[in-house]
């Protein structure tokens, strides 16, 4: 069995993907916290080695860094099984896996950044705020009569799309209005394995207090 190490940060989506996949795949692996909030030229040496671009996540395989969230799920599809799909139904997963990319992986994450911190006007806001709900209007529709966005179970497709709404409140929004996607949320939660990112990605304790 390979030997796993994922880098991710505590308010990275991304990086709760990755992890995400591996908790319901099962997967032996360890996780290091990464703060972001440090300059890059300071963060840990060898993330700085392991991260192409600098950021999280990171999938060290036996050593060999793999890096971009969706790039990664996919890998642990194709090369572990993870939530892996039938293989008519592959390109419809990878098509999921590049609209996430562009739509809510775009939308959600920079609207709850501003949020909760700040830094843009209320037009930036009101933009993505649209943005965020025609996206959640895309995932209902799609979820209306269905259980999972491809074929009979969940894939790599769903963890992908999903990462990013258990913290659709930060964002200014619930899902009053997009009931399908709140069902599906409840039912990729009954998963064995599933916890929500802020308990799974928050940082060892011990390790924050050793680095202080």
């Amino acid at each position: 069995m390979s030997r796993l190490l994922l880098y991710g940060n505590r308010l990275s989506g991304h990086s709760y993907k990755v992890r995400l996949a591996l908790m319901l795949g099962d997967l032996s692996h360890d996780y290091e916290h990464v703060d972001l909030a440090v300059a890059r030229d300071a963060r840990l040496d060898a993330f700085r080695a392991a991260s192409r671009w600098g950021e999280v996540p990171v999938l060290l395989v036996d050593g060999v860094p793999l890096v971009q969230s969706n790039a990664i799920l996919q890998w642990l599809a194709e090369s572990e099984g993870v939530l892996a799909a039938a293989p008519g139904e592959r390109q419809t997963v990878r098509e999921w896996l590049s609209w996430e990319a562009n739509r809510i992986g775009i939308s959600l994450p920079n609207l709850r950044y501003i949020r909760l911190f700040g830094g843009a006007n209320e037009s930036v806001c009101d933009w993505l705020a649209a943005r965020l709900r025609d996206d959640l209007s895309v995932l209902d529709a799609t979820l209306a009569g269905r259980a999972w966005l491809v074929g009979q179970h969940p894939t790599i497709a769903d963890v992908a799309c999903a990462a990013y709404l258990w913290w659709l409140p930060d964002a200014g929004l619930n899902l009053q209005r997009w009931p399908n996607v709140a069902a599906w949320l409840a039912r990729i939660e009954a998963l064995p394995g599933w916890a929500h990112p802020d308990t799974l990605m928050a940082p060892d304790l011990a390790d924050e207090e050793e680095d202080e």
